[in-house]
């Protein structure tokens, strides 16, 4: 079993997608299959630029074996208020700061939704956690 955890920072958009490049690195070397990767590092980085932009900070941790990879973003409020509304396509709350860096389309949760093989979005006003994974070897 591999286990890694990152820290993501609150509006921290110097660094924005490094963490999803590092995983994808990571998995790139294991000779995990191209396809899979592309789905896997769309959805971190979709994951990734939502906690940025939408929370106080938070952790990802990444769990694989052989035969799944799980991404756990767990971040730190306000929470989504409409987690319905959130998952429509173009619906989005970004700020126009991260619009002025290119953000906010709206597409971040039905991307990853559209990626991963499994998705689960939990939300209260204390934080939110999407857990999402794939299957490494069918």
């Amino acid at each position: 079993m591999i286990e890694q955890r990152y820290t993501i920072g609150h509006a921290d958009y110097a660094n924005a997608g490094k963490v999803s490049s590092q995983i994808k690195s990571f998995l790139k070397q294991i000779g995990l299959d191209p396809t899979l990767l592309r789905r896997i590092a769309v959805a971190c980085y979709e994951a990734e630029i939502n906690m940025i932009i939408h929370s106080y900070g938070g952790e990802i941790t990444l769990a694989m074996d052989e035969n799944s990879l799980d991404l756990n973003f767990k971040d730190n409020g306000p929470g989504i208020p409409d987690v319905e509304k959130a998952m429509t396509p173009g619906w989005s709350t970004a700020s126009d700061k991260a619009r002025e860096f290119g953000f906010g389309a709206g597409m971040g949760l039905p991307n990853i939704k559209r990626m991963a093989d499994t998705f689960e979005i939990q939300s209260t006003q204390s934080g939110t956690h999407v857990h999402i994974a794939f299957k490494v070897n069918e």
